[in-house]
């Protein structure tokens, strides 16, 4: 069922979202050769207690961490390691976050030191590709809308989008109604309304869209060993378009 937010609840999630952002901002100062996910994840975990949050994904269906940390290959969900990030690497920091009851989610995929062309292009292409998702979350819109932006931008750029995770409702809890697609057709789905609080989060490979699991049964990695990079915002589709909750900016 999908629940229209009101004016409060947009409100505390807009606290949260405040806060997660500022945790990204600081963990993009972080990002750097030697340092690793589990650092990260300490960091996280001591930064929004010390501001009265929690980490909503830890403990979730037993996910033990605070952060899904992804390197490289892995599309999503990937678990925080004494590993250390080398040069060139990419990493991508995902997490929800409760504040006062308010839920934000937000992903960001970082290079490591220095990155090639072609990686910091396919990193370009991926945030890009999140923002022109969001240009289509307007009321009267359909969620297909959502999805096509995506879709034909990121094949356009010879990318391919993932299929197996997608965006969602968020609200009282961190995954709600509607699935939000990051591919599809223009006009078909659910119509937007006003008060809808979704992650747009596209997930887009360097080569084949196709994943498979660790046997961790968490984390997901592209089945042809090449790249994979993630955006993610929540947004509340207000009257004259989408507002973002968790924008950096």
């Amino acid at each position: 069922m999908i629940t229209l937010k009101s004016e409060r609840e947009i409100e505390l999630m807009h606290e949260a979202g405040k806060l997660l952002a500022e945790t990204h901002r600081k963990i993009a100062k972080m990002i750097k050769p030697g340092i690793t996910t589990l650092e990260i994840d300490a960091f996280v975990e001591r930064f929004l207690a010390e501001n009265g949050a929690t980490p909503e994904q830890k403990g979730y269906h037993g996910f033990p961490f605070a952060t899904c940390a992804s390197v490289n290959d892995e599309i999503c969900h990937g678990f925080p390691s004494t590993k250390a990030l080398k040069e060139g690497d990419i990493v991508t920091i995902d997490m929800v976050v409760n504040l006062n009851g308010g839920l934000a989610d937000s992903a960001w995929t970082y290079a490591v030191g220095e990155v090639s062309e072609k990686t910091a292009h396919m990193l370009e292409v991926t945030k890009n590709a999140l923002y022109k998702g969001i240009e289509q979350a307007v009321p009267g819109n359909r969620l297909g809308d959502i999805g096509h932006a995506i879709q034909s931008y990121v094949e356009g750029e010879k990318y391919s989008v993932v299929r197996d995770f997608t965006g969602h409702g968020i609200g009282k809890t961190m995954h709600e109604d509607p699935t939000v697609l990051h591919y599809g057709k223009p006009g078909k789905g659910m119509r937007l309304k006003e008060g809808m609080v979704i992650t747009i989060e596209p997930m887009v490979n360097e080569g084949t869209w196709h994943m498979k699991m660790d046997r961790n049964d968490w984390t997901a990695r592209t089945t042809d060993g090449k790249l994979s990079a993630q955006y993610e915002h929540t947004i509340v589709i207000k009257k004259d378009g989408a507002f973002i909750l968790t924008d950096q900016d």
